[in-house]
């Protein structure tokens, strides 16, 4: 009888825990979706917002960038802060300094105050590896995978809707989609400070049982330094780089190989991010079920590869949007199941930290990926970029086979993840 009541009480404490997990996580997935639905409505309109102030080609490939660099200093940090100060507070600070960014972008009257606002934003604007770490806190090591899908199916979402909704609002002014973006920021602000639970709890702080790393540049740079982190992180970068050419050089190859409008190179975009709503929504968890996670990044980074030759060697629209599908369908799985195994290969302490120092090299990617595309493109053809990320990543495919795949921390990993729960008796 004793035994059966213990039982029970594990079973009524399971299913609340899980109740409440399960807000959070639809919680945090509505913070992400309506952060980026704001960042969205205004990005695709920077550089004609831009061109009001007189700005050059160079200038706006600046000011695009500035935003990139920024977090390459900023992400880290905060990732760091919510280790030690927990999620909640840090995602606050974080969507305020957005709030601020974008009401700056709309009272611009110089271009100095677009490139303030830019810098402002991507300095606190590390919310989605904080995002990213709170959903580490809120799933186990079986769905995280599932979980981070989500953040990156919602991230898509608001791809799709804002880029269409600030194109219609910037008929009123480039100003209107500003003020827009900044009225979704204190949205979502209000809904964090009003909904958000803390997801570091006391008892996930107890399970802390090492000293938390210093918030220092040496310190986190210690992870690029470790045999399987040090790996993802490089994966991370050269994956990176290749899939950065391909999303911000697609709209010249469009236009150049094609001669699309803006209108069709928008439906080819847009039927991407669809696609990878439903990878990272709906496949990643269902394939991660069933298959290891180094498994499927092995895999991933070769279907990746072909993709983007297939992508180069296109003879037609149709064509383009046939490629389109294992495109998405590896990028999704990538970015999905880079996050989810750094995040189980470090101690709790250093998930925020790691996920910051991911976001930044990834943020490194997108200031280098624009000139060297761009330069590929306009020095070889159009078929320059494709071949270029094809072959970045038959590198990282070997790389990946030698570096991740089979790891013995894989292992580790997956006896942890099956390991049967007892209930002491």
């Amino acid at each position: 009888m004793r035994l059966l009541r213990r039982r029970f009480a594990l079973l009524a404490m399971t299913i609340s825990t899980g109740i409440m997990n399960n807000k959070r996580l639809f919680s945090i997935i509505l913070v992400v979706f309506i952060d980026l639905l704001g960042f969205s409505l205004i990005l695709p309109l920077l550089p004609y917002y831009a061109e009001t102030f007189q700005a050059s080609q160079t200038v706006t490939g600046i000011l695009i960038a500035s935003y990139a660099l920024m977090q390459l200093v900023g992400a880290p940090i905060l990732g760091r802060l919510s280790d030690r100060f927990g999620r909640r507070p840090v995602l606050l600070v974080s969507v305020f300094g957005t709030f601020l960014g974008f009401l700056l972008l709309g009272f611009a009257n110089a271009l100095w105050m677009l490139f303030a606002s830019r810098i402002l934003d991507g300095l606190t604007g590390g919310n989605l590896s904080v995002a990213q770490a709170y959903i580490s806190d809120v799933t186990d090591e079986k769905s995280r995978a599932k979980g981070l899908g989500m953040i990156g199916a919602a991230f898509g979402l608001g791809f799709i809707i804002g880029p269409v909704t600030g194109g219609l609002l910037s008929q009123w002014g480039y100003a209107v989609p500003a003020f827009a973006a900044a009225a979704v920021s204190l949205i979502n602000l209000i809904l964090i400070y009003a909904w958000l639970p803390e997801s570091l709890t006391e008892d996930k702080r107890n399970q802390m049982t090492e000293k938390r790393p210093p918030i220092t540049l040496a310190a986190l740079l210690v992870a690029f330094q470790r045999p399987f982190t040090g790996s993802i992180l490089i994966t991370r970068f050269f994956f990176g780089l290749a899939f950065a050419i391909f999303q911000t050089i697609f709209s010249l190859y469009a236009l150049q190989k094609f001669n699309l409008s803006a209108r069709d190179t928008g439906f080819v975009l847009t039927y991407v991010g669809v696609l990878s709503v439903i990878v990272q929504g709906f496949l990643v968890g269902r394939l991660t079920s069933q298959f290891r996670e180094d498994v499927l990044i092995a895999a991933s980074v070769v279907l990746m590869g072909f993709s983007l030759l297939g992508w180069a060697l296109a003879p037609s629209v149709l064509w383009v949007y046939i490629i389109m599908t294992p495109t998405a369908l590896s990028g999704g799985l990538l970015n999905t199941l880079l996050s989810s195994t750094l995040t189980k290969a470090v101690a709790l302490q250093e998930i925020g930290g790691i996920l910051g120092l991911s976001a930044a090299v990834e943020s490194a990617t997108r200031i280098i990926a624009p000139i060297l595309g761009g330069a590929l493109l306009q020095q070889i053809g159009t078929w320059a970029p494709g071949v270029f990320g094809a072959a970045v990543m038959v590198g990282v495919s070997v790389y990946v086979f030698i570096t991740i795949y089979n790891h013995p921390i894989v292992a580790t990993l997956n006896q942890k993840q099956s390991a049967p729960v007892t209930v002491a008796e």
